[in-house]
């Protein structure tokens, strides 16, 4: 899977994936659960690298002492929006107010992506951030209107 990153406004993104085939309504529910539940553990506050007790703590974890406020110490790191998701061909996308949410999100996604299109759906693609030409976003109904406004 090509991962390839275009302009990024974390207030206005879209991600687009190009699928090997016309995506059938099985691929298409298991694409929309794994950005369903991307977005949920984001606009729940869980891309917060400023919290990465665990990952910091590095191999050996057994009684690890975890600091229960470490969350209240950081940042506010919460997602915000997310549109609906689109199909047109052999392509899909949808668009995200990544809001506060930090990059190791974007990670997260990638890292679900290319185990997804090695085990059930093949995307060959996948872009974040920018537009494509034959498919203007301004089409788009689940993009919030207030975001064309100047």
């Amino acid at each position: 899977m090509l991962v390839e990153f275009r302009e990024i406004d974390y207030f206005d993104l879209w991600i687009w994936l190009q699928f090997s085939t016309i995506p059938s309504e099985q691929e298409k529910q298991y694409v929309e659960e794994v950005f369903s539940s991307w977005f949920y553990l984001g606009k729940l506050g869980a891309f917060n690298a400023e919290n990465l007790q665990v990952q910091e703590t590095g191999l050996n974890l057994s009684y690890m002492s975890y600091d229960s406020q470490g969350y209240d110490k950081s940042l506010v790191a919460l997602m915000h929006n997310m549109g609906e998701f689109e199909y047109e061909g052999t392509w899909g996308r949808c668009w995200f107010d990544l809001g506060t949410s930090d990059a190791i999100a974007l990670d997260i996604l990638i890292n679900a992506l290319v185990q997804l299109s090695d085990e059930y759906v093949t995307i060959e693609q996948l872009y974040i951030g920018g537009e494509n030409e034959d498919w203007p976003v301004e089409e788009s109904e689940s993009r919030p209107s207030f975001i064309y406004d100047n």
